[in-house]
């Protein structure tokens, strides 16, 4: 089986794990931990004097052919340019800080020959969301929940004060036909139960990934992401249906309740879901 791209893998990644890169020793157990996605942080992990030699680690690391994404510090940085010149023509996915503008994610896209994962963390990338899902080499959005808050005065862990904000970045996601988006970090690595609350919260919004910044936050969301075993028996109930139906645009009854096109898609998005793309 031909291996999958760090694009590929983007699509259906349940967990990005952030790794400083700096911290080489820890690339390998990061992919050790079953995240969906590694994605080696350059920038708000790691000190100003360390950057430099973080952006070696990393290109060391792409150039052994390792799929991974890799967080660029921001246009306008001094460390901006080096950083793109470091993965460009890599295999990996661009991740954006403070991604606000579409021309310049296209740009980014264009000139590392790469996919870009849109971090949006401010006011104006939420506003601006639906143009920025929709800009060519973007492949997926994700929320920066601690910048966000920050900017609006908010706990980032107040999810009706991040509700619109979530909700805006899963329809835009979804009108430009991109992967639904990924939700934010979970601060606390102690606390399961919060980690366990705010996926669940996020995933009834239409999030069907999340930012990870320890290895033990991993396993929770990637169970947690998965459909249940109640959600996969209707899917099949549905998709089974269907067919003995003779497919087409016909509507049936599975267990009492109409079945229509609508219905069968999410059942079949549901059954996709399920299945480990990575190879």
């Amino acid at each position: 089986m031909t291996p999958l791209s760090a694009i590929d893998i983007l699509e259906t990644a349940r967990t990005l794990l952030f790794v400083p890169g700096d911290r080489p020793e820890r690339f390998d157990k990061a992919v050790a931990s079953g995240a969906g996605l590694v994605v080696l942080d350059l920038e708000d992990a790691v000190a100003p004097e360390a950057k430099p030699s973080a952006r070696q680690h990393v290109e060391a690391w792409l150039a052994a052919g390792h799929p991974c994404a890799v967080r660029v510090n921001g246009h306008g940085s001094s460390w901006h340019d080096d950083d793109l010149a470091a993965v460009a023509g890599h295999d990996c996915v661009v991740v954006v800080p403070k991604a606000e503008s579409p021309e310049l994610l296209s740009q980014i896209a264009r000139q590392v020959d790469a996919g870009v994962l849109a971090l949006v963390e401010t006011a104006a990338g939420v506003l601006g969301a639906q143009g920025i899902a929709a800009a060519p080499g973007v492949e997926r959005l994700a929320l920066g929940t601690y910048d966000l808050g920050a900017e609006l005065g908010v706990s980032p862990d107040d999810g009706d004060a991040m509700a619109w904000s979530r909700g805006a970045l899963v329809l835009a996601s979804a009108a430009a036909g991109v992967a639904p988006p990924v939700d934010g970090v979970t601060g606390d690595v102690e606390d399961e139960e919060l980690l366990r609350s705010e996926v669940q919260r996020a995933a009834r919004m239409g999030f069907t990934g999340k930012l990870c910044i320890h290895p033990r936050q991993v396993g929770v969301v990637e169970t947690l992401l998965q459909p249940t075993a109640e959600e996969l028996q209707w899917a099949r109930a549905v998709t089974e249906a269907v067919t003995e139906a003779g497919g087409g645009s016909a509507v049936v009854l599975v267990d009492g309740r109409m079945v229509d096109k609508p219905v069968v898609e999410r059942a079949r998005r549901m059954l996709e879901r399920q299945a480990d793309r990575r190879s």
